[in-house]
């Protein structure tokens, strides 16, 4: 099992960048820069040159909001700097109310003109994809940016919803699952998912990879980790709305009222429902330890269930993480 890092970009791209270099020399397989408030193109942009082993990847892209053609071209370009150390990580969207699979549909397609964007990048050979979603059939040679040494770009997709899984079983190389989520909820439902998914495209298991993101509360003593602990429960209510923590609450018969809109619960919410993330709920979702002892924990959760871990390093916990790493 491979131990990752994921950064949430700041809007300092020479210290997000700095945070993948202290990654590669504490040991981490990979560096996955997340899209959030901020582009995570830019930082790994640095990062791919001045790193020479780490995995760069970027984690939960954002898809649909750019055409296949824009993240083609971003991921060539980044695998070409890297050389064959990038993976584009997508966010894959569910469907909302009456859509019926079309988010499912619309992201083969999406995966499948990226490769095949690709195969022209790397042979010249004419660029003919039609699908319900996407067309693509003009590639001047103006435009072309030619081949690489490794053009075979991992992709992975992130999500918590078997359909997803399954998805990403037939096409992928990978799945991120949510940092909220339970090992029993992985054993239970992704898992055999993606396993839906490789069987269906007659694939091998050994050809893809769970990755999962997970919340560490931990401190050095007493009042730190009491402080670690609540920290988590108001991050895991911040998310009480979220279909993916929905999914996951009715999975363990969890009582959690929350708002089902769309936008994120605001503070005064995430308050209240903070109050109902019990130390039970706190303790299936996150590794709850002393520093020493959080290594110890996620190998007992973690080994025969997930092909990597990934911790969150940031500027702030950064001394958490080197304590980690130093026990490894």
């Amino acid at each position: 099992m491979k131990l990752d890092v994921r950064i949430f970009p700041s809007n300092r791209m020479r210290a997000d960048a700095d945070l993948i270099l202290l990654a590669e020399r504490l040991g981490f397989a990979a560096a996955w820069v997340a899209e959030q408030a901020r582009n995570p193109f830019f930082s790994l942009t640095i990062a791919a040159t001045e790193t020479s082993a780490i995995q760069l990847g970027a984690y939960r892209a954002a898809a649909f909001p750019r055409s296949p053609m824009v993240s083609a071209q971003i991921a060539w370009d980044l695998a070409r700097q890297a050389s064959g150390r990038f993976c584009l990580g997508l966010n894959a969207p569910v469907d909302s109310a009456g859509e019926h699979g079309k988010s499912a549909g619309r992201m083969r397609e999406y995966i499948e003109s990226l490769r095949a964007i690709w195969h022209t990048f790397q042979t010249d050979e004419r660029l003919r994809y039609r699908g319900q979603y996407y067309t693509f059939r003009l590639m001047a040679p103006f435009f072309n940016p030619g081949p690489i040494d490794h053009p075979d770009i991992p992709i992975y997709l992130a999500g918590m919803d078997a359909s997803v899984a399954e998805l990403a079983g037939a096409l992928c190389q990978g799945l991120h699952a949510c940092a909220i989520h339970s090992a029993d909820y992985l054993g239970s439902v992704l898992k055999p998912s993606v396993a839906t998914g490789l069987r269906a495209a007659g694939r091998a298991e050994n050809n893809f990879a769970l990755a999962v993101p997970v919340m560490i509360a931990s401190g050095i003593d007493d009042a730190s980790m009491r402080q670690a602990r609540n920290t988590v429960k108001l991050r895991i209510a911040s998310a009480a709305n979220t279909a993916a923590f929905r999914r996951l609450a009715a999975f363990h018969n969890w009582d959690i009222s929350a708002d089902e809109r769309d936008q994120p619960t605001r503070e005064l919410e995430s308050d209240a429902l903070h109050q109902q993330i019990t130390d039970e709920i706190l303790d299936e979702i996150a590794i709850v330890a002393r520093p020493q002892d959080v290594l110890e924990r996620i190998k007992a959760r973690y080994t025969g269930l997930a092909d990597s871990v990934i911790l969150e390093l940031s500027g702030e916990n950064r001394a958490l993480i080197e304590a980690i790493m130093a026990d490894r």
